[in-house]
């Protein structure tokens, strides 16, 4: 059975080979550690002990290595490199100022202002790289668990999380569904029942999309059948520009109507009973722990403190028509 390697090698050792290695002469190597000569060659000598070879030849005055040498000293250097990058993921890890964070966004959230948030951070925190990729439904959580990515941006109904331990969630908005339709007449109303709007042809994202779940979980709690579409599209303003060229009618969050209306002739009106959802950060209870991610959350909700979330999206949107 095979000695543990702490029993076989010293760090000391190791230190001291790696030292006279690099300036093959005892008595500056014993200097530059600040020990003596003998105690220098009483080192090398156990530490070639150990490993059975002569890791040093000396031909007159000159030091060099043996074969055995070459190996240990390429093993150590090797060594050193992974001790070396260790130290610097710990450091990285327990900065709130450097490091990695991954982000996946959720395709029927409008990205806009968290890409104008991230650019704004990277502005001010330039040695954290954040990287922000869209995702699927089903994607987000297996991504989640498998720490993929540090934190997920979707919409949720209220409470859901409630029944997943381990994960925690910060909301962003609270936000609604709203009837992007065509018709003059329904300026008149106030709202729109669920069976009413069954009466026009849609477009909506695809069935295994979050936001068609929630369509299709709000007219079944009424036992209603969720409307069926003429045309699926993953991302919102692809259904908000079809719907608008077409005449045929969609469900799209308030936040990306509020931030798109005028990009098209696109009439609004509530749900009645309302379809409203949450847009939230979702992550592992444990990433509140790592001072980087916990930051990035932190500095964000200062930056909807000064200019809230909608007036971002229509500001964003006016500079996009500017």
């Amino acid at each position: 059975m095979k000695e543990h390697p702490n029993k076989l090698i010293s760090s000391r050792a190791f230190a001291y080979f790696l030292q006279l290695a690099e300036t093959l002469n005892y008595t500056k190597t014993a200097q530059l550690l600040g020990i003596s000569q003998p105690a220098l060659t009483q080192q090398i000598k156990k530490l070639e002990s150990k490993v059975g070879a002569s890791l040093f030849r000396t031909a007159g005055k000159q030091l060099s290595l043996t074969e055995a040498g070459i190996i240990m000293k390429e093993a150590v250097e090797n060594i050193y490199d992974v001790l070396v990058e260790a130290t610097e993921k710990i450091h990285d890890e327990n900065s709130c100022t450097q490091g990695k964070i991954t982000i996946g966004i959720s395709a029927s959230v409008e990205d806009c202002v968290l890409t104008s948030f991230i650019t704004d951070y990277f502005k001010e925190y330039p040695n954290v790289e954040v990287t922000l990729f869209m995702v699927g439904r089903r994607e987000v959580w297996e991504f989640l668990e498998k720490n993929k990515i540090d934190i997920a941006i979707l919409y949720l109904p209220s409470g859901v999380l409630n029944k997943w331990s381990g994960y925690e969630s910060i909301d962003i908005i609270t936000d609604e569904l709203l009837f992007l339709h065509h018709d003059a007449e329904l300026e008149l109303k106030e709202s729109i029942t669920y069976k009413e709007s069954q009466e026009y042809p849609w477009v909506t994202y695809p069935k295994s999309y979050f936001v068609s779940e929630v369509i299709q979980s709000a007219f079944e709690s009424i036992d209603m059948k969720k409307p069926e579409s003429v045309a699926h599209f993953t991302k919102p303003e692809q259904m908000f520009r079809f719907s608008n060229e077409t005449g045929v009618n969609t469900a799209l969050p308030r936040s990306f109507f509020q931030a798109h209306k005028r990009e098209g002739e696109l009439r609004a009106i509530p749900f009645n009973p309302p379809i409203t959802m949450d847009l939230t950060f979702v992550f592992r209870k444990e990433k509140m722990n790592v001072p980087r991610i916990a930051h990035f959350l932190n500095v964000f909700q200062d930056y909807v403190k000064d200019e809230d979330y909608i007036s971002r999206l229509k500001n964003n949107n006016k500079k996009n028509i500017e």
